[in-house]
């Protein structure tokens, strides 16, 4: 069963093109125009196991947001397309991931129920050139279009970077461990009988 597919996504703003292959080997083609995005990304895509690529042109000459807004949108879309009907899949993952003195956790629960809770104060407003507040679009962005229930919470860090690239590295491992195939389950892991 291949779970892969691509997306193109254009707008006034934005045009985005996406493909992301869940089963794949940690490897990611990045161009976003939004280099601090690309890097968590790359991490994201290394850490989770899947191969991703992403070509996005937007208006970063006005500011990040609609670029790094419309990335979360397309991955969150790709996500769950990828995903189709979710047989098989254990549905839950977790992870936390240290990164010097920052300590992230990142949950998931593949529902179709979307939510985002996030617990995570920066200490900075920007990591270069970059609005720390986007983290919080792009994973709001993500966990709506991919219909997951997504929490994310920076247990404890000083440095900015390093407690958004925690974040990134967990969200990745948390997916893969959601999105894993157990052999043990029979259609999708819900009483329901659907997700």
């Amino acid at each position: 069963m291949e779970r892969y597919t691509k997306i193109e996504r254009k707008t006034n703003e934005t045009q985005i093109s996406l493909s992301l292959d869940i089963d794949g080997e940690g490897n990611s083609e990045l161009e976003t125009g939004v280099p601090f995005m690309s890097h968590m990304l790359d991490l994201f895509t290394k850490h989770g196991q899947f191969n991703l690529t992403v070509d996005a042109k937007g208006d970063i000459e006005v500011d990040d947001h609609h670029t790094t807004e419309d990335i979360g949108i397309v991955l969150g879309q790709a996500l769950r397309e990828a995903l189709g009907d979710k047989r098989g899949i254990k549905r839950y993952g977790n992870a936390f991931v240290p990164m010097d003195e920052a300590l992230a956790q990142v949950v998931v629960d593949l529902s179709n129920r979307p939510h985002l809770e996030m617990r995570a104060e920066f200490p900075s407003a920007k990591v270069g050139t970059f609005d720390t507040e986007l983290v919080h679009e792009f994973l709001w962005k993500l966990a709506l279009e991919a219909r997951m229930n997504l929490h994310v919470i920076v247990h404890y860090g000083h440095n900015t970077h390093h407690m958004i690239e925690a974040v990134f590295k967990a969200l990745g491992r948390a997916l893969d461990e959601a999105t894993t195939i157990d052999p043990r389950i029979k259609g999708v892991p819900s009483t329901k009988g659907m997700l």
